[in-house]
């Protein structure tokens, strides 16, 4: 599957803030995103709880929680090719599913 390049905008606190974590997490950004994207798309859902009362602590916790959950597993971390196959086969599913409907 080939490879596309994705812009964000963020202010640009947050984003250096983001990379710091991200590298505290062994991790890069374009990971990061990565992760957050397979886990929307296998989901099928925002894979935390987006509400008004939700604190910034709250949300780096469950974070953490997510990211102890994916290590505790022995799961060994996705390649960019295991990732977009996923994304494909989620898409191919969800297409089915459209067609089905018809």
């Amino acid at each position: 599957m080939a490879q596309v390049s994705m812009t964000v905008r963020m202010d640009s606190n947050i984003k250096a803030q983001f990379e710091a974590l991200c590298n505290q997490f062994g991790m890069s950004v374009n990971t990061a995103m990565n992760i957050f994207a397979n886990a929307v798309v296998r989901k099928r859902k925002i894979p935390f709880e987006i509400d008004a009362n939700s604190s910034e602590n709250q949300v780096l916790n469950d974070f953490y929680a997510f990211r102890r959950e994916l290590a505790a597993s022995n799961r060994p971390e996705l390649t960019m090719e295991e990732i977009n196959e996923e994304i494909r086969l989620a898409r191919e599913e969800m297409m089915g599913k459209k067609k089905s409907e018809i």
